[in-house]
């Protein structure tokens, strides 16, 4: 089965993403697009996750629960879980594992949490975009038969595994890295043969509405939140 997706989504709890990107407007844009699932994305944190989630069952669209996790080496890990209660957890414990620097509204934007009818029912006071404590060897573990985690935009010269590191360590549990929307798979692959034992995946990482993948790019796996996260843990 073709399962079409866009596995890399912020709201607008993101600093950096558009307040445009509320809950609702995620998931009506995700359907107009044709899309059979989606992650929420958002910076060290999940609090979004469970609206999308909830306005995605109600419209027959797919909500991987998840989380973008920035390591203690600068390098972003797209968490995701098997389930919202998860994610929620392991947003909790990231948030406490964050230095607090208080966001400029003026320079980042808001960090706005909202419900699952768009309305605004507070803020994250705390800076978002900051490193946790964690390594990213640490991250994996913690992810190890909670979900999968996946490095992010690989091919980046910021803020990536390959650029801050300058390889991809041997991790048991890491089975698939993501490549930026606008990456050629064939060049990306031939510059780094070494990526070619990975599964690949190919995501928006939409800060803005009209930024979130067409029908383009598909997982072989069945429609369920379980084998869509199996699949990219690499089972």
């Amino acid at each position: 089965m073709m399962v079409y997706y866009d596995l890399h989504i912020h709201t607008c709890l993101s600093p950096c993403a558009s307040d445009d990107m509320t809950p609702n407007n995620i998931v009506n844009m995700a359907l107009l697009k044709g899309l059979d699932v989606i992650a929420v994305t958002d910076h060290n944190s999940a609090l979004n996750v469970e609206a999308v989630y909830r306005i995605g069952r109600k419209k027959g669209l797919i909500v991987v629960p998840g989380i973008e996790v920035q390591t203690k080496e600068e390098v972003h890990v797209l968490c995701y879980f098997y389930s919202v209660e998860e994610c929620i957890k392991f947003s909790e414990i990231i948030d406490k594992n964050m230095t607090k620097i208080k966001n400029n509204k003026t320079i980042f934007g808001k960090q706005i949490i909202m419900d699952d009818e768009d309305r605004e029912i507070g803020e994250v006071e705390n800076l978002l975009l900051v490193s946790s404590n964690f390594t990213i060897s640490e991250i994996f573990q913690y992810i190890e038969g909670r979900g999968a985690a996946v490095p992010a935009h690989v091919n980046r010269g910021s803020y990536s595994i390959i650029s801050n590191l300058g390889f991809i360590p041997n991790i048991k549990n890491l089975s698939t890295i993501e490549i930026s929307k606008s990456t050629d798979k064939k060049v990306f692959l031939k510059e780094h043969p070494e990526c070619k034992k990975y599964r690949i995946i190919s995501s928006s990482d939409a800060h803005h509405l009209g930024y979130i993948s067409e029908r383009e790019e598909f997982l072989p796996c069945d429609l369920s939140l379980k084998s869509i996260v199996d699949w990219l843990c690499g089972c």
